[in-house]
């Protein structure tokens, strides 16, 4: 399933990227370990998120639709 990053996910993911970059540079193995912990929760936060956000999104989407008079209707016709 593929979908759009949402702000707040692309947010996580800034923050996980940061957390990686950090424990690369780290000399103590117990805190590189950590924070590559920390920045794969990130990550998995920023799914979910993303997910979490489409959703409320299309039920917008959906409360606006019912309650349009001219939604579905072809003005055209």
């Amino acid at each position: 399933m593929n979908f759009d990053i949402s702000r707040r996910g692309k947010a996580y993911l800034k923050t996980a990227e940061t957390l990686l970059r950090n424990a690369k540079t780290m000399t103590d193995a117990a805190v590189a370990a950590q924070l590559e912990a920390l920045a794969e929760n990130h990550r998995q936060l920023a799914v979910k998120a993303s997910h979490d956000d489409s959703v409320k999104a299309a039920r917008a989407a959906r409360r606006a639709a019912a309650f349009d008079p001219y939604a579905g209707a072809d003005m055209f016709a």
